[in-house]
């Protein structure tokens, strides 16, 4: 025999029991799952709407009733639902982590209720000190009622009580504030968190004589026209979100459960912030802060929805992430996106005042859409040489349509292409250029080029070969003084003639400029190193008008200093017309060129009367 199979088999573990420190667990639903103690609110009401869909699935004509009552730091809540026996205290409410909807064949029925985590009555540990429960079973009728109380140092007590003591099936739910948080049991406060998490709860809830509920919702309500259910809806949004829609958008897709309402925001906002939507499930409030539901281009509006079908967290304040939300944010952007087409064909007003405000978010959407792009080619604006105008109508002005890609670069050729005759879009800002690229493949026969310092340049007129010689003492004075910026001078006749001069660049040759100044700057090694990286890039350009009466002046001096000085006072001149950022150099010129005028306008010859 193996001497290794002869040695006895040692004994198995025996298995321990989690010890669960209650108070701990309180604190960390309060300070990390839960975003609020509110929440304590919503889990007694989803406890009692449960149990009376409970209840209702065996005795469909039951009565759905919950009752709150707030009186001096304490809360009662009662409810018709199911009710429980001695064994479903033991099993249900002293279990942490175990939920009802797991017993007695319901699983296959969760998706009617609303919890699905089993946290229950734990929650309401972050508000109350003492917890007592009252309960008589609806499918036990000879059972007696039980009492459950709890504290929260982990401690619980459970005793019968007589029958008299609750004749009719359903639960009591009595809550003691602990130190501190007295306000949260308060009448007025019970009140309001009631009215907010129940406002579309099926069931017949009040917080002592007042009702809860606001059915039907304001989007499935009656109205004689649909001017009337515009008004209403646009009063609804104020109340929900304090402001008044441009307009609303009715979000109904049947196969997700989902019901409810976009209102368009009458501002604009930022595509970075995240929208935030309130969503109901199954009637209680879930979250006021669902991001996810919308596609990231529809942040132009704000949803409030019903769902039957979504899953929530397990703090039940957001949504989890599956392909169900995933189906549902593509149903709801088609319906946003239907309403945009619609009003395309039907309401151009409407149309124009909404782009007037967010054609941002019309532009991140068509970017992805094709059709989109091509039925918002009539009514989305660019910024042109022409005007603000839509693609479509500039593209008929001009078959070749020129764009840049910095608003920097459209700022320096805008007026000069104008002149020429040239179009030139804008593309330099957000999705602009993106759209532009994307036009010739929704309108066919149009031709896009991107617009650089060549093509500007190859539109100017040149200049007289004759004349141009003539100055060539200058310009060659002129590019002395600029070729320690990377600037080469050029001579063109241009419109309008009130320009002197152009600066004209691209982003290759800003970035060999910074690439050079940077070298500057370095130690030996990167020096080495960025020198490695030098490239063929075409250097900046200041273009001199010769049509310009300051420009021929300027050509007709001879003395190499002071032209090298005009010239440093043109290109300065040039660089503040752009609009660019200016460099640490270009300010450093623009000091020296200005110094350099004032001393040579004040110069005095001897033998004068101290006029030049």
């Amino acid at each position: 025999m193996d001497s290794q199979t002869s040695q006895p088999s040692p004994a198995s573990p025996s298995p321990h029991t989690f010890q669960v420190d209650l108070r701990g667990l309180v604190d960390l639903l309060s300070h990390h799952l839960y975003s609020s103690p509110k929440v304590y609110l919503r889990e007694l009401l989803q406890n009692a709407v449960d149990a009376i869909t409970a209840r209702r699935a065996e005795q469909p004509d039951a009565p759905a009733t919950v009752r709150l009552h707030a009186e001096g730091g304490t809360l009662r809540v009662e409810d018709s639902g199911v009710g429980l026996t001695e064994s479903d205290v033991h099993s249900l409410l002293a279990t942490i982590g175990r939920s009802s909807k797991r017993n007695d064949g319901l699983e296959s029925a969760r998706s009617d209720f609303l919890g699905q985590f089993g946290i229950g009555l734990l929650a309401c540990f972050v508000v109350a000190e003492r917890i007592r429960v009252v309960s008589l079973s609806a499918r036990t009728p000879d059972a007696a009622p039980v009492e459950w109380t709890a504290a929260d140092d982990g401690s619980y007590t459970v005793r019968t009580l007589p029958r008299e003591a609750c004749t009719e099936p359903g639960t009591t739910v009595h809550l003691v504030a602990r130190a501190g948080a007295g306000e949260w049991l308060s009448p007025e406060r019970v009140r309001s968190l009631a009215r907010d998490f129940g406002a579309l709860l099926p069931y017949d809830v009040r917080v002592g004589d007042e009702a809860v509920a606001d059915l039907p919702a304001p989007w499935d309500r009656p109205h004689p026209s649909p001017s009337a259910r515009r008004v209403a809806l646009a009063r609804h949004c104020r109340e929900l979100f304090g402001f008044t829609p441009l307009d609303s958008i009715d979000l109904d897709v049947p196969l997700a459960g989902v019901r409810g309402v976009a209102y368009v925001l009458p501002t604009a906002v930022s595509p970075a912030q995240r929208a935030s939507h309130r969503v109901h499930l199954k009637g209680m409030l879930l979250t006021e802060r669902a991001e996810q539901l919308l596609p990231d281009w529809a942040f132009f509006v704000r949803c409030v929805l019903d769902t039957d079908s979504l899953r929530p967290t397990a703090s039940r304040e957001s949504l989890y992430e599956d392909e169900t939300l995933a189906a549902v944010r593509e149903a709801l952007g088609e319906r946003i996106r239907s309403w945009l087409t619609g009003l395309a064909a039907g309401d151009p007003e409407r149309l124009a005042a909404f782009l007037s405000v967010h054609h941002l978010g019309v532009k991140s959407l068509a970017r992805h859409d094709a059709e989109m792009l091509r039925t918002m080619l009539p009514w989305l604006p660019f910024e042109t040489t022409d005007g603000r105008l839509s693609l479509e109508e500039f593209a008929q002005r001009h078959p070749l349509v020129h764009f840049t890609r910095t608003v920097e670069e459209y700022r320096q050729v805008a007026p000069i292409a104008s002149a020429q005759g040239v179009g030139v879009v804008n593309g330099g800002y957000t999705y602009d250029s993106e759209l532009i690229e994307a036009l010739p493949a929704v309108r066919p026969g149009t031709a896009v080029s991107e617009l650089d310092a060549d093509t500007v340049t190859a539109h100017l007129d040149t200049v007289d070969p004759a004349e141009e010689l003539a100055l060539s003492g200058f310009l060659a004075a002129a590019r002395a003084r600029l070729d320690p910026l990377n600037c080469d001078v050029v001579l063109r006749a241009f419109h309008p003639l009130s320009v002197p001069a152009l600066h004209l660049d691209d982003r290759a040759a800003r970035h060999e400029q910074a690439r050079a100044e940077a070298e500057e700057q370095a130690d030996d090694l990167w020096a080495g190193i960025l020198g490695s990286l030098r490239g063929s890039a075409p250097r900046a350009r200041l273009v001199l008008n010769h049509l310009n009466p300051l420009i021929r002046r300027i050509g007709s001096l001879g003395d190499p200093d002071l032209i090298g000085t005009a010239t440093e006072s043109l290109y300065g001149q040039a660089l503040l017309m752009s609009q660019r950022p200016l460099r640490p150099a270009d300010s450093a010129l623009l000091n020296r060129a200005f110094i350099g005028l004032l001393e040579w306008a004040t110069h005095t010859d001897p033998g004068t009367d101290g006029r030049r």
